[in-house]
């Protein structure tokens, strides 16, 4: 028995290093006996979360050696009569009756001697339920490839049985163990040229580019098969499907095994919040009632984005989603997931509201078997994967969402730092930087709990999307399309690209333990993110990425790329991220000036528009000297070389207003720049 069970004395760690949660800790007591209960019972059932999860390899089309044939299988409990039918018996769709055992789950065998000539690679499929909202072609919620008809834009499920992958010397890589720098990206959408880009041209084009900036995690989005392009992946109809759109599941994983080879650890996107209420391409309504997956009624749905939520209470769809998690790692050897719209999950009102209070967090609105749902999925990922990250997008602020799940967590390794672009975000729409307040930006930025490891980005995908602005197009507008090449000159481009630097470097080195950025956005890409639709003619001139504006060497975008190459290989070069909180030195409001270290690395951020400080005095972690290591202004990241980097600061003891004595150094304190110092060893 776990030892917080049955021992009423015995806190959890979580609640002894976290005096606030001792007013709700038997609710939280609770939620962690639950979450044992839950796993007990699985392990009872079948030895080991790991071994549970494996739905995807009894439902769908299973192998069978001794009878020489193959089963299929579907779930659908609620189903009056189900058929399989395909191009293997001419599309009839009444001729191969299903059967169906007690628990809801039909099956049929079509042994080798019958169908070995018919039933081959690529074939197409679908099956055809009778159910309480009538009869309909459907595609099976496990199926592993779901292609679409270029004429009558259908989607139909492949009979998909390749010559097995070679993964043999494939290393995945330890993403728990490693500094997390991500690089966001969507493969349909990274290929300059218009059109739909390729798991093909990812690899060969994009991997390379992503190792070569400097970060050392891809973050995939869109992987799981969506009918509507637009949706960025988000709409998820077949969750064991990678989207047939951007080429054959072999290519994803060769895209993987590439990235590996590259040193670059892949991570998924997973969207477990809800999925499309298509009856044509999803699994709504599969079996004919309104809550096979999902709760019955408005229960079921998510208004806000007209969609589905799942029944996470009900085991048979725990199994599934469970199945789901361990079939990414174990069949494509990603290193982990980006849990999508985890707030969503965790409240019935899916996160539309204001946290003020504590009680929020454990009241009627809290849907404890999503709670339950994600500790488990946690568990399975690091048992199945004991290096595999898994980062919640989670923004109420749930306590526990990234602490282990034996100190009483979820168990996710990180939560996204979603206040800090919604932060800038409202900077730059509503406050002059003149009057930015730096109180302000050092409480967003350090704004999180001991031991949360956090993700911070300074900008996300969704500001990049039409009817809304990246960090740049804020900064710049149109400006960036008359005024970006490097011999004009503009007042206006010089302010948004010393911000732009400014901004993102703050972010990194005060905002968390890892960093993301969105494919793009590094060297200011001016162009928003709109996939085809009727209201564009069905274009795909802004649904892809102009590499070469940044690599032309005409204009400044190639500056700001230049800048977050440098920005990466320092905040690494002195682990950054691993040295935890900054220490702040210096908050000068009359001149802005924002000045913190990690261990004896300096950063000076003076965000005042005009006041430039010869000999500015500011402290430092130790005495000694002290050089620059980067500064905003070098001509290299488009800046006007007004601080030189040869010369070295040698700090002189001061005496503070509150008679304590600290070493200082002096420096040309810059207006609008960002400076880094580091004490020299010698």
């Amino acid at each position: 028995m776990n030892q917080f069970m049955g021992n009423p004395t015995k806190k959890l760690p979580m609640i002894e290093r976290d005096g606030w949660l001792l007013p709700v800790e038997k609710e939280l007591t609770a939620r962690h006996e639950s979450y044992l209960r839950a796993l007990r019972e699985i392990e009872k059932s079948a030895g080991s979360i790991v071994d549970y999860a494996n739905g995807y390899r009894y439902f769908g089309w299973q192998r069978d050696e001794t009878l020489e044939g193959w089963w299929f299988r579907e779930w659908l409990p609620g189903a009056q009569d189900v058929y399989l039918l395909g191009d293997f018996n001419g599309w009839q769709r009444t001729s191969l009756r299903l059967d169906r055992n007690p628990e809801g789950v039909w099956s049929i065998f079509l042994p080798d001697a019958m169908y070995a000539e018919r039933l081959t690679h690529g074939s197409l499929y679908k099956i055809h339920v009778h159910g309480d909202n009538g009869w309909h072609d459907r595609i099976p919620a496990y199926a592993t490839r779901v292609v679409q008809d270029e004429k009558t834009k259908n989607f139909t499920a492949q009979f998909w049985n390749p010559v097995p992958f070679d993964w043999q010397g494939d290393r995945p890589i330890a993403a728990r163990s490693e500094e997390l720098f991500i690089y966001e990206a969507h493969v349909g959408m990274a290929q300059e040229r218009e059109g739909v880009g390729s798991y093909a041209e990812f690899t060969e084009k994009i991997l390379p580019r992503i190792r070569e900036e400097g970060y050392d995690t891809v973050q995939l989005m869109g992987i799981a098969e969506h009918p509507y392009y637009g949706s960025f992946g988000y709409h998820v109809s077949n969750f064991f499907a990678p989207s047939s759109r951007f080429g054959t599941p072999e290519a994803l994983k060769t895209l993987v095994r590439t990235a590996h080879e590259l040193g670059l650890a892949v991570v998924m996107d997973l969207v477990h919040a809800h999925y499309v209420k298509n009856l044509n391409e999803g699994i709504n309504e599969l079996d004919g009632t309104d809550h096979l997956y999902s709760l019955p009624g408005t229960a079921g749905e998510q208004p806000y984005w007209d969609s589905k939520t799942f029944d996470y209470g009900k085991e048979q769809v725990r199994h599934f989603l469970l199945s789901n998690v361990k079939y990414w790692l174990d069949e494509f050897h990603f290193d982990g997931y980006r849990f999508d719209g985890v707030t969503s999950m965790l409240y019935r009102h899916h996160g539309h509201t204001d946290f003020v209070r504590r009680e929020q967090y454990f009241d009627e609105e809290v849907d404890e078997a999503a709670l339950t749902y994600l500790t488990l999925a946690n568990t399975l990922v690091h048992d199945f994967r004991p290096r595999a990250v898994t980062i919640a997008e989670e923004v109420s602020g749930m306590p526990g969402i990234a602490v282990p799940t034996a100190d009483g967590g979820v168990g996710f390794d990180y939560r996204l730092g979603m206040a800090i672009p919604d932060f800038w975000i409202r900077q730059l729409k509503e406050i002059p930087d003149e009057q930015w307040d730096i109180h302000a930006i050092w409480h967003v930025l350090t704004d999180r709990l001991p031991g949360i490891k956090t993700v911070a980005y300074a900008e996300s995908h969704d500001q990049a999307l039409v009817g809304d602005q990246t960090l740049a197009f804020r900064l710049m507008g149109k400006e960036m399309y008359e005024h970006m090449d490097r011999a004009s000159q503009s007042p206006v481009i010089d302010r948004g690209m010393a911000l732009h630097k400014m901004i993102r470097l703050v972010t990194i080195s005060a905002g968390g333990d890892a960093y993301l950025n969105f494919m793009g956005n590094e060297f200011g890409h001016p162009e928003w993110i709109d996939f085809p639709r009727e209201g564009n003619g069905w274009s795909y001139a802004h649904a892809r990425r102009l590499w070469s504006l940044a690599e032309n060497g005409f204009l400044r975008y190639s500056y700001l790329g230049a800048f977050d190459r440098a920005m990466l290989k320092l905040v690494r070069k002195y682990d950054i991220l691993d040295s935890g909180y900054a220490y702040n030195h210096l908050m000068d409001t009359v001149n802005q000036t924002l000045v913190f270290s990690h261990g004896t690395t300096v950063f000076v951020f003076n965000w005042h528009p005009r006041n430039s400080i010869p000999d500015y005095a500011i402290p430092v972690p130790e005495p000694g000297s002290y050089r620059i290591v980067l500064t905003s202004d070098a001509p290299e990241f488009g800046g006007y070389g007004r601080i030189d980097p040869a010369v070295k600061a040698f700090s002189f003891s001061q005496t503070d207003g509150d008679g304590s004595t600290r070493p200082y150094i002096r420096i040309y304190n810059l207006c609008r720049s960002a400076l880094v110092l580091t004490k020299i060893n010698r």
